[in-house]
């Protein structure tokens, strides 16, 4: 079992022992979705930590579109519950890149592919998306590439 699934399942005794309810019912969560993330497709398969990081940003960016709409629907206590639990998944997801450190990697990118002009953007992308799985949502990572391609 993965290191990362393995503290899991330990912060989710944890939690439970403790009483922490909003822990406990976000760790649970993850948990699922990893459950059923690892049984989707024609045979179950342990997976990686590298995996287990996608899928709890998936569930990360799930809560923030979450908290915004309930947010604009003028629902507070809905959106403070999303909030809470985004937070609790961010404790297992890798530090996000600040603005300078993915403007930096952009501009490494566009370097090695040689891209030039937004057209080129599919080229850089895939060059970038590697160096920055997990650290960074994707659609800040194109926007940033479109205004340098684009600049």
């Amino acid at each position: 079992m993965s290191a990362l699934k393995d503290k899991l399942k330990a912060d989710l005794t944890a939690s439970m022992k403790s009483k922490d309810e909003i822990r406990t019912r976000t760790i649970r969560m993850a948990l699922a979705a990893v459950n059923v993330e690892e049984v989707s497709g024609k045979t179950a398969r342990e997976l990686t930590d590298d995996e287990i990081v996608k899928v709890l940003t998936k569930e990360a960016k799930k809560r923030r579109e979450a908290a915004e709409a309930f947010s604009a629907a003028g629902r507070t206590e809905q959106a403070q519950a999303e909030v809470d639990e985004q937070a609790v998944l961010d404790e297992y997801l890798p530090a996000q890149l600040s603005d300078a450190e993915l403007g930096a990697l952009v501009d490494e990118a566009i370097a090695e592919s040689g891209a030039s002009g937004p057209q080129a953007m599919g080229q850089v992308m895939k060059v970038l998306n590697p160096k920055v799985a997990g650290r960074a949502e994707g659609g800040r990572v194109a926007q940033a590439v479109r205004a340098r391609l684009s600049a």
